[in-house]
Protein backbone atom coordinates (compact mmCIF):
# COMPACT_ATOMS: atom_id res chain seq x y z
CA UNK A 1 0.00 0.00 0.00
CA UNK A 2 2.19 2.82 -1.19
CA UNK A 3 2.35 5.63 -3.71
CA UNK A 4 5.38 7.54 -4.71
CA UNK A 5 9.18 6.81 -5.66
CA UNK A 6 11.46 9.44 -4.24
CA UNK A 7 8.50 10.63 -2.11
CA UNK A 8 7.04 7.31 -1.31
CA UNK A 9 3.77 7.30 0.94
CA UNK A 10 3.46 4.05 3.21
CA UNK A 11 -0.12 3.20 4.14
CA UNK A 12 -1.07 1.36 7.37
CA UNK A 13 -4.15 0.42 9.53
CA UNK A 14 -7.84 -0.33 8.78
CA UNK A 15 -11.17 1.84 9.55
CA UNK A 16 -12.29 -0.06 12.53
CA UNK A 17 -8.77 -1.21 14.31
CA UNK A 18 -6.86 1.32 16.55
CA UNK A 19 -5.85 4.04 14.09
CA UNK A 20 -4.80 4.28 10.47
CA UNK A 21 -1.59 5.58 9.68
CA UNK A 22 0.96 6.58 7.11
CA UNK A 23 4.77 7.00 6.63
CA UNK A 24 6.40 9.12 4.14
CA UNK A 25 9.81 9.12 3.26
CA UNK A 26 11.83 11.42 0.81
CA UNK A 27 10.95 14.67 2.39
CA UNK A 28 13.67 16.91 2.57
CA UNK A 29 14.83 18.45 6.37
CA UNK A 30 14.24 22.01 6.69
CA UNK A 31 10.66 22.34 5.95
CA UNK A 32 8.46 23.85 8.41
CA UNK A 33 4.98 21.74 9.38
CA UNK A 34 2.02 24.00 9.45
CA UNK A 35 -0.50 22.48 11.93
CA UNK A 36 -3.37 25.18 11.03
CA UNK A 37 -3.16 24.32 7.21
CA UNK A 38 -3.10 20.61 8.42
CA UNK A 39 -6.34 20.77 10.64
CA UNK A 40 -8.19 22.62 7.87
CA UNK A 41 -7.51 19.89 5.73
CA UNK A 42 -8.25 17.18 8.19
CA UNK A 43 -11.77 19.63 8.59
CA UNK A 44 -12.61 19.48 5.37
CA UNK A 45 -12.11 15.29 5.39
CA UNK A 46 -13.88 14.39 8.28
CA UNK A 47 -17.65 12.83 8.66
CA UNK A 48 -20.11 13.61 10.47
CA UNK A 49 -21.19 16.75 8.18
CA UNK A 50 -24.82 17.65 7.09
CA UNK A 51 -24.57 15.58 3.99
CA UNK A 52 -21.96 12.82 5.23
CA UNK A 53 -21.70 10.13 8.00
CA UNK A 54 -22.48 10.58 11.18
CA UNK A 55 -19.48 9.20 12.17
CA UNK A 56 -17.64 11.21 14.41
CA UNK A 57 -13.90 11.34 14.30
CA UNK A 58 -11.37 14.78 15.45
CA UNK A 59 -8.96 13.09 13.01
CA UNK A 60 -6.34 14.61 15.38
CA UNK A 61 -3.00 14.08 13.65
CA UNK A 62 0.04 12.57 15.82
CA UNK A 63 3.16 13.19 14.24
CA UNK A 64 5.45 10.20 15.50
CA UNK A 65 8.76 10.81 13.72
CA UNK A 66 10.66 12.98 11.25
CA UNK A 67 10.35 16.25 13.08
CA UNK A 68 12.51 18.54 15.40
CA UNK A 69 10.06 21.50 17.24
CA UNK A 70 7.83 21.35 13.92
CA UNK A 71 10.60 21.33 11.00
CA UNK A 72 11.61 18.14 8.98
CA UNK A 73 14.91 16.69 10.01
CA UNK A 74 15.31 14.62 6.48
CA UNK A 75 14.22 10.89 8.18
CA UNK A 76 11.26 9.00 7.95
CA UNK A 77 7.81 11.32 8.89
CA UNK A 78 5.28 8.62 10.59
CA UNK A 79 1.81 9.98 11.49
CA UNK A 80 -1.20 8.33 12.99
CA UNK A 81 -5.05 9.14 13.52
CA UNK A 82 -7.29 7.53 16.29
CA UNK A 83 -10.25 5.46 15.45
CA UNK A 84 -12.44 6.69 18.70
CA UNK A 85 -16.28 6.22 17.16
CA UNK A 86 -16.20 2.80 15.71
CA UNK A 87 -19.63 0.45 16.22
CA UNK A 88 -18.46 -2.88 14.85
CA UNK A 89 -21.80 -4.31 15.86
CA UNK A 90 -23.44 -2.22 12.72
CA UNK A 91 -21.13 -5.13 10.90
CA UNK A 92 -22.47 -8.36 12.33
CA UNK A 93 -23.68 -9.70 9.30
CA UNK A 94 -20.18 -9.72 8.06
CA UNK A 95 -18.57 -12.18 6.64
CA UNK A 96 -21.39 -14.19 6.20
CA UNK A 97 -23.67 -12.15 3.93
CA UNK A 98 -21.22 -9.91 1.40
CA UNK A 99 -22.68 -6.24 0.81
CA UNK A 100 -23.31 -5.49 -2.95
CA UNK A 101 -21.08 -3.23 -4.22
CA UNK A 102 -18.33 -3.87 -1.33
CA UNK A 103 -14.86 -5.40 -1.44
CA UNK A 104 -16.05 -7.80 1.33
CA UNK A 105 -16.49 -11.08 -0.74
CA UNK A 106 -13.47 -10.44 -2.97
CA UNK A 107 -11.11 -9.78 0.21
CA UNK A 108 -12.63 -12.64 2.12
CA UNK A 109 -11.49 -14.92 -0.99
CA UNK A 110 -7.66 -13.19 -1.16
CA UNK A 111 -7.38 -13.56 2.02
CA UNK A 112 -9.34 -17.16 2.87
CA UNK A 113 -11.23 -15.34 5.64
CA UNK A 114 -9.00 -13.36 7.52
CA UNK A 115 -9.57 -9.70 6.28
CA UNK A 116 -11.36 -7.36 9.00
CA UNK A 117 -14.30 -6.19 7.06
CA UNK A 118 -15.77 -3.92 9.63
CA UNK A 119 -16.03 -0.32 7.84
CA UNK A 120 -14.43 -1.47 4.62
CA UNK A 121 -11.09 -2.80 6.42
CA UNK A 122 -7.91 -1.67 4.59
CA UNK A 123 -10.37 -0.55 1.64
CA UNK A 124 -11.71 1.50 3.47
CA UNK A 125 -12.17 5.82 2.67
CA UNK A 126 -11.25 5.63 6.47
CA UNK A 127 -7.54 5.13 5.32
CA UNK A 128 -7.80 8.30 3.25
CA UNK A 129 -7.48 10.25 6.84
CA UNK A 130 -3.14 9.96 6.86
CA UNK A 131 -2.99 10.90 3.35
CA UNK A 132 -4.70 14.12 3.49
CA UNK A 133 -2.24 15.17 6.64
CA UNK A 134 0.76 14.27 4.10
CA UNK A 135 -0.44 16.12 2.07
CA UNK A 136 -1.34 19.36 3.80
CA UNK A 137 2.02 19.15 4.80
CA UNK A 138 3.91 18.94 1.48
CA UNK A 139 0.92 21.26 -0.18
CA UNK A 140 2.63 24.71 1.61
CA UNK A 141 6.31 23.58 0.75
CA UNK A 142 4.33 23.33 -3.20
CA UNK A 143 3.05 26.66 -2.65
CA UNK A 144 6.53 28.16 -2.35
CA UNK A 145 7.14 27.09 -5.84
CA UNK A 146 4.24 28.81 -7.13
CA UNK A 147 2.50 25.37 -7.37
CA UNK A 148 -1.32 25.18 -6.40
CA UNK A 149 -3.70 22.33 -6.29
CA UNK A 150 -7.56 22.85 -5.85
CA UNK A 151 -10.81 20.96 -6.32
CA UNK A 152 -14.96 20.93 -5.27
CA UNK A 153 -17.93 19.15 -6.34
CA UNK A 154 -18.60 19.75 -10.40
CA UNK A 155 -21.65 17.24 -10.27
CA UNK A 156 -24.09 15.60 -8.39
CA UNK A 157 -25.92 12.96 -10.55
CA UNK A 158 -27.44 15.11 -13.60
CA UNK A 159 -26.94 18.76 -11.52
CA UNK A 160 -23.47 20.39 -12.87
CA UNK A 161 -21.67 23.10 -11.24
CA UNK A 162 -19.97 26.13 -13.08
CA UNK A 163 -16.57 25.59 -13.94
CA UNK A 164 -13.84 26.45 -11.51
CA UNK A 165 -12.60 29.44 -13.38
CA UNK A 166 -16.02 30.54 -13.70
CA UNK A 167 -17.02 30.16 -10.01
CA UNK A 168 -16.43 32.16 -6.96
CA UNK A 169 -13.71 31.60 -4.57
CA UNK A 170 -14.58 28.96 -1.99
CA UNK A 171 -17.00 29.11 -0.41
CA UNK A 172 -19.92 31.52 -1.00
CA UNK A 173 -22.41 30.37 1.85
CA UNK A 174 -22.52 27.71 4.03
CA UNK A 175 -24.47 25.08 1.30
CA UNK A 176 -21.45 25.53 -0.88
CA UNK A 177 -19.22 24.78 2.34
CA UNK A 178 -21.07 21.95 3.68
CA UNK A 179 -20.95 20.39 -0.35
CA UNK A 180 -17.43 21.41 -1.02
CA UNK A 181 -19.12 23.18 -4.12
CA UNK A 182 -18.06 26.57 -5.32
CA UNK A 183 -20.89 27.33 -7.57
CA UNK A 184 -23.94 28.52 -4.95
CA UNK A 185 -27.04 27.86 -7.43
CA UNK A 186 -26.00 24.27 -8.52
CA UNK A 187 -24.91 23.70 -4.86
CA UNK A 188 -28.87 24.34 -3.61
CA UNK A 189 -29.99 22.09 -6.06
CA UNK A 190 -27.02 19.35 -5.40
CA UNK A 191 -28.39 19.68 -1.81
CA UNK A 192 -32.45 18.92 -3.06
CA UNK A 193 -30.97 16.21 -4.69
CA UNK A 194 -29.42 13.98 -2.28
CA UNK A 195 -31.94 14.86 0.33
CA UNK A 196 -34.25 13.44 -2.35
CA UNK A 197 -32.01 10.59 -2.64
CA UNK A 198 -32.05 10.20 1.45
CA UNK A 199 -35.64 9.82 1.18
CA UNK A 200 -35.98 6.99 -1.08
CA UNK A 201 -32.97 5.37 1.48
CA UNK A 202 -30.59 5.32 -1.71
CA UNK A 203 -27.45 7.28 -2.33
CA UNK A 204 -25.91 9.03 -5.59
CA UNK A 205 -23.49 9.09 -7.95
CA UNK A 206 -21.01 12.50 -7.96
CA UNK A 207 -17.89 14.00 -9.37
CA UNK A 208 -14.64 16.25 -8.17
CA UNK A 209 -13.22 18.75 -10.38
CA UNK A 210 -9.87 19.28 -10.40
CA UNK A 211 -7.67 22.16 -11.07
CA UNK A 212 -3.91 22.63 -11.12
CA UNK A 213 -2.20 25.71 -11.62
CA UNK A 214 2.21 26.72 -12.13
CA UNK A 215 3.55 23.62 -12.43
CA UNK A 216 6.81 23.87 -14.14
CA UNK A 217 7.58 22.89 -18.10
CA UNK A 218 8.38 19.59 -18.06
CA UNK A 219 7.44 18.10 -15.05
CA UNK A 220 6.84 14.08 -15.16
CA UNK A 221 8.64 10.98 -15.92
CA UNK A 222 7.81 9.72 -19.82
CA UNK A 223 5.50 6.80 -20.10
CA UNK A 224 4.29 4.65 -16.88
CA UNK A 225 4.83 8.04 -14.54
CA UNK A 226 4.12 10.74 -17.03
CA UNK A 227 1.83 13.64 -15.27
CA UNK A 228 -1.76 12.14 -16.53
CA UNK A 229 -0.71 8.44 -15.93
CA UNK A 230 0.37 8.93 -12.23
CA UNK A 231 -2.40 11.30 -11.49
CA UNK A 232 -4.81 8.91 -12.97
CA UNK A 233 -2.90 6.00 -10.83
CA UNK A 234 -3.44 7.94 -7.67
CA UNK A 235 -7.15 9.03 -8.63
CA UNK A 236 -8.57 5.58 -9.39
CA UNK A 237 -6.59 4.63 -5.82
CA UNK A 238 -9.93 6.92 -4.07
CA UNK A 239 -12.50 4.73 -2.64
CA UNK A 240 -15.23 4.34 -5.20
CA UNK A 241 -13.31 6.21 -8.04
CA UNK A 242 -14.67 4.65 -11.41
CA UNK A 243 -13.43 7.01 -13.88
CA UNK A 244 -10.65 10.12 -14.58
CA UNK A 245 -10.81 12.26 -17.22
CA UNK A 246 -8.14 15.09 -17.94
CA UNK A 247 -8.63 18.33 -20.31
CA UNK A 248 -11.88 18.03 -23.09
CA UNK A 249 -11.42 14.52 -21.96
CA UNK A 250 -14.07 11.83 -23.80
CA UNK A 251 -15.08 14.73 -25.47
CA UNK A 252 -11.98 14.69 -27.98
CA UNK A 253 -13.82 11.89 -29.60
CA UNK A 254 -16.51 14.24 -31.61
CA UNK A 255 -13.84 16.73 -32.16
CA UNK A 256 -11.00 17.54 -34.62
CA UNK A 257 -7.67 17.78 -34.89
CA UNK A 258 -7.94 21.89 -35.80
CA UNK A 259 -10.28 22.24 -32.91
CA UNK A 260 -8.33 20.50 -29.90
CA UNK A 261 -4.54 21.60 -30.76
CA UNK A 262 -3.25 24.06 -29.06
CA UNK A 263 -0.58 26.34 -30.68
CA UNK A 264 2.36 27.69 -29.17
CA UNK A 265 3.14 30.87 -28.33
CA UNK A 266 5.35 33.37 -26.26
CA UNK A 267 8.82 33.01 -26.62
CA UNK A 268 11.98 30.99 -27.24
CA UNK A 269 12.58 31.40 -23.21
CA UNK A 270 9.08 31.17 -22.47
CA UNK A 271 6.61 29.45 -24.44
CA UNK A 272 3.24 29.20 -24.07
CA UNK A 273 0.41 27.25 -24.88
CA UNK A 274 -2.33 29.73 -26.59
CA UNK A 275 -5.81 28.87 -27.05
CA UNK A 276 -9.40 27.60 -24.96
CA UNK A 277 -8.34 25.48 -22.38
CA UNK A 278 -5.20 23.96 -23.38
CA UNK A 279 -3.84 20.91 -22.19
CA UNK A 280 -1.69 20.88 -19.17
CA UNK A 281 0.34 18.08 -20.44
CA UNK A 282 1.59 16.46 -23.42
CA UNK A 283 3.55 13.08 -23.61
CA UNK A 284 2.71 12.95 -19.75
CA UNK A 285 4.94 15.82 -19.04
CA UNK A 286 3.43 19.16 -18.38
CA UNK A 287 3.21 21.96 -20.17
CA UNK A 288 2.77 24.93 -18.05
CA UNK A 289 -0.65 25.29 -18.61
CA UNK A 290 -3.28 24.49 -16.17
CA UNK A 291 -4.60 21.06 -15.74
CA UNK A 292 -8.03 19.80 -15.30
CA UNK A 293 -9.00 16.83 -14.15
CA UNK A 294 -12.67 15.33 -13.44
CA UNK A 295 -12.82 12.46 -11.41
CA UNK A 296 -16.29 10.37 -11.21
CA UNK A 297 -17.48 8.47 -8.01
CA UNK A 298 -19.81 5.71 -8.00
CA UNK A 299 -22.89 5.86 -5.83
CA UNK A 300 -22.00 4.52 -2.05
CA UNK A 301 -22.93 0.82 -1.71
CA UNK A 302 -23.85 0.64 1.94
CA UNK A 303 -27.34 2.37 1.71
CA UNK A 304 -30.54 1.59 3.99
CA UNK A 305 -32.88 -0.18 1.43
CA UNK A 306 -33.35 -4.16 0.75
CA UNK A 307 -30.84 -5.52 -1.21
CA UNK A 308 -31.24 -9.82 -2.01
CA UNK A 309 -27.87 -10.78 -1.98
CA UNK A 310 -25.86 -14.16 -1.14
CA UNK A 311 -25.85 -15.37 2.23
CA UNK A 312 -23.08 -17.48 2.31
CA UNK A 313 -24.15 -19.27 5.60
CA UNK A 314 -27.28 -20.73 3.62
CA UNK A 315 -26.01 -20.67 0.03
CA UNK A 316 -29.03 -19.00 -0.64
CA UNK A 317 -29.83 -15.06 -1.88
CA UNK A 318 -31.65 -13.39 0.50
CA UNK A 319 -32.29 -10.14 1.58
CA UNK A 320 -29.88 -7.97 3.40
CA UNK A 321 -30.45 -4.10 4.94
CA UNK A 322 -26.85 -2.50 5.90
CA UNK A 323 -27.01 -0.68 8.82
CA UNK A 324 -24.89 1.64 10.11
CA UNK A 325 -23.51 5.46 9.04
CA UNK A 326 -22.92 6.02 5.72
CA UNK A 327 -22.37 8.83 3.24
CA UNK A 328 -25.16 9.05 0.47
CA UNK A 329 -22.95 11.06 -1.58
CA UNK A 330 -18.67 10.40 -1.72
CA UNK A 331 -17.42 13.87 -3.71
CA UNK A 332 -18.16 16.33 -0.98
CA UNK A 333 -15.88 14.23 1.28
CA UNK A 334 -13.70 13.04 -1.76
CA UNK A 335 -12.63 16.74 -2.44
CA UNK A 336 -9.83 17.06 0.03
CA UNK A 337 -8.83 13.24 -0.93
CA UNK A 338 -8.48 14.20 -4.54
CA UNK A 339 -6.69 17.36 -3.81
CA UNK A 340 -4.31 15.06 -1.54
CA UNK A 341 -3.91 12.71 -3.83
CA UNK A 342 -2.45 15.35 -6.84
CA UNK A 343 -0.44 16.93 -4.07
CA UNK A 344 1.49 13.79 -3.31
CA UNK A 345 2.00 12.84 -6.94
CA UNK A 346 3.10 16.27 -8.20
CA UNK A 347 5.51 16.63 -4.68
CA UNK A 348 6.95 13.12 -5.90
CA UNK A 349 7.61 13.71 -9.65
CA UNK A 350 8.75 17.44 -8.86
CA UNK A 351 11.35 15.86 -7.05
CA UNK A 352 12.22 12.61 -9.37
CA UNK A 353 12.50 15.43 -12.10
CA UNK A 354 14.85 17.59 -10.23
CA UNK A 355 12.52 20.50 -9.80
CA UNK A 356 13.37 21.63 -6.23
CA UNK A 357 17.21 22.10 -7.15
CA UNK A 358 16.24 24.45 -10.14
Amino acid sequence: MHLGESLRVNLFGSSHGPFVGATLTGMPQGIQRDDDVIEQAMIMRRPGGTYSSKRKEGDEVQWLSGFENGVTTGQLIECRIMNNDVRSKDYSFLPDHPRPGHQDMVMMKRTKGEADLRGGGTSSARMTAPLVALAALIKPWLGQYGIYVEAHVGAIGDIEAALMTDAPPRWADETCEALRCRDPVAALQMAELITTARTQRDSIGSRVDLFLSGLPLGVGEPWFDGLEPALARAMMAIPAARGVEFGHGFGVQTMRGSEHNSPWGGTADQPILEGDRPDGALAGLATGSPVHVRVAFKPPSSIPQEQVTLNLKTNEKEALIVKGRHDPVLAPRAVPVTEAMATLVIGDLMMRGGFFNE
